[in-house]
């Protein structure tokens, strides 16, 4: 297991893609408020400026898709694990073409592309927390059991557990991985209650990093040569109180990312790109 866990967070290539200018309008949304689009896209060019100039980074960039108001989500169109993609059924239907530019490039990669047939099945890249040595796979409004079935299908060297997410769009939506071995949790009872589970069903044990707003814990976790662990978090412009908790992890280089437009259609630092470890799949 040391092994698995040794390569956590080492990755060389980021898939991105652009904002399209429907976003604002017709983006899928849980609350109303105005989105200014030129504002989202300076907020994404310096995300994206952070992969590629600061952490050294090959970035692909595939352009938007104004038809595809939802398209810079990236992450729920594949989950990549070694030298493996899986291409997602998106739970919204609006979404499933999103999938066709993600799956060309990831292929273009030389990566293993898997499909979902089963139209029955549904999976989002959002319920989808990899931890380096399991998964964890929410049960959403976005993903369902058959979706987690096929999951665990592709990816059969790690065990694959389910948790119901029932207040919130994703599972990484209040969760994500802040290091090896260190869940990023919210604060709220239903993100606690979920990770309560999480810890009954898994073999091995985490630490936890409790931030006081749900959606600031979900951050970007990286291990990058010559830098060590690195973590994009939420500024402190945007939830000053979990930004304080970031910066507890003294051993971190800790980089703040703005995203208050494309969080107002849900979105989240996980959210924007699929991470790659191009060097694991040549070995």
């Amino acid at each position: 297991m040391a092994e698995l866990m040794a390569g956590f967070g080492v990755f060389t290539h980021a898939l991105v893609r652009g904002i399209a200018s429907s976003l604002p309008k017709e983006a899928l949304r849980m609350s109303s408020a105005d989105v200014d689009l030129s504002r989202a896209r300076h907020e994404h060019d310096i995300y994206v400026g952070v992969l590629k100039h600061k952490l050294g980074l090959q970035v692909i960039e595939l352009p938007a898709d104004d038809t595809l108001p939802d398209c810079v989500f990236v992450e729920d169109a594949a989950v990549v694990c070694g030298d493996t993609a899986l291409i997602t059924r998106p739970g919204a239907p609006s979404r499933r073409d999103e999938t066709e530019a993600v799956r060309k490039a990831l292929k273009n990669l030389g990566l293993n592309i898997v499909d979902i047939a089963d139209d029955t099945a549904t999976l989002d890249g959002g319920d989808v927390l990899f931890t380096g040595r399991e998964f964890f796979v929410g049960l959403s409004k976005r993903t369902n059991q058959r979706g987690a079935e096929i999951l665990a299908d592709t990816f059969k060297d790690y065990a694959v557990s389910t948790v119901p997410v029932c207040d919130n769009l994703h599972l990484k939506s209040f969760c994500s991985m802040a290091g090896p071995g260190l869940i990023a949790i919210g604060s709220s009872e239903p993100a606690q209650k979920v990770l309560k589970i999480m810890q009954q069903m898994s073999d091995h044990r985490y630490d936890k990093l409790t931030i006081p707003d749900d959606t600031a814990a979900n951050c970007v976790y990286l291990n990058i040569p010559n830098k060590g662990h690195v973590v994009l978090h939420r500024t402190p412009e945007e939830f000053p109180e979990s930004a304080k908790v970031f910066e507890k992890l003294k051993e971190h280089m800790l980089i703040p990312v703005a995203i208050t437009e494309t969080a107002k259609v849900d979105g989240a630092l996980t959210c924007m790109s699929i991470l790659i470890n191009m060097k694991s799949n040549t070995q």
